[in-house]
């Protein structure tokens, strides 16, 4: 698949993750001023397969033959090594029926303190099964975050994962329902983006990187443009 310029600049920037730190509190995450995107999803949607497609790592985010069995917050560094300008944050999948109830209800709590008050939050990956649609696990999570997200303060784009297994009719259906959902959530000030995902057939790829690279880039470029243009009133 051809990717257009900007979506290679993108995938560029989403190559050069790599592992910072792991923690299973909040209070063990570092203090970042880094604009801060965190990956959430179910425990089967894809997640960290859709981690390491973005980029092109095969074993960045570790995929547990167990689902449900990593609980950590893992933290990856992108930009140069000496300057990084991002920090990943892969969080555990959630509702998987094999975890026991207690670390569940831990986890549950970890992942909505981090959703609603990690400062240096800036976007939200969220990893929904295109097959299944939004789950009530799926909604729910919507919700630890729906306050920022409807103020513009942290963005959202919601991959629907495993979109190969799809007819072209059903991908279809799934968009409209999955655009119906986060009708909830958007608001004048909300930046939410969705978008079909295929791990398998690398589509949708190019896209998520780009929306990423955008949510990081794109105000800096915007000022340095903005900057530059002696046409601009702004004066």
């Amino acid at each position: 698949m051809t990717e257009s310029p900007d979506a290679r600049t993108a995938l560029a920037w989403t190559h050069t993750a790599r592992f910072l730190t792991t923690a299973s509190k909040l209070d063990q995450l570092p203090v970042s001023e880094l604009p801060e995107i965190a990956f959430v999803g179910r425990s089967n949607a894809g997640k960290s397969t859709a981690i390491n497609t973005l980029a092109q790592q095969k074993r960045l985010a570790f995929a547990s033959k167990t689902p449900g069995r990593t609980q950590h917050i893992n933290l990856f560094h992108l930009g140069p090594k000496d300057a990084p300008d991002t920090l990943f944050a892969d969080l555990p999948g959630y509702g998987y029926a094999a975890v026991a109830r207690t670390a569940k209800l831990r986890w549950q709590q970890v992942m909505a303190d981090y959703l609603e008050i990690r400062r240096s939050l800036s976007g939200v990956v969220l990893m929904v099964d295109s097959r299944l649609g939004f789950t009530e696990l799926d909604q729910q999570l919507l919700q630890f975050v729906a306050p920022r997200v409807g103020t513009g303060e942290v963005k959202l784009l919601v991959l629907l994962t495993k979109a190969d297994k799809l007819s072209r009719k059903e991908a279809d259906a799934a968009v409209r329902a999955a655009t119906d959902v986060l009708a909830q959530v958007s608001t004048d000030d909300a930046d939410v983006s969705l978008s079909l995902f295929s791990a398998l057939k690398k589509s949708g790829v190019g896209d998520a990187a780009e929306t990423l690279y955008g949510w990081v880039h794109a105000p800096a470029a915007a000022v340095a443009a903005a900057a530059a243009d002696p046409t601009d009133p702004a004066e």
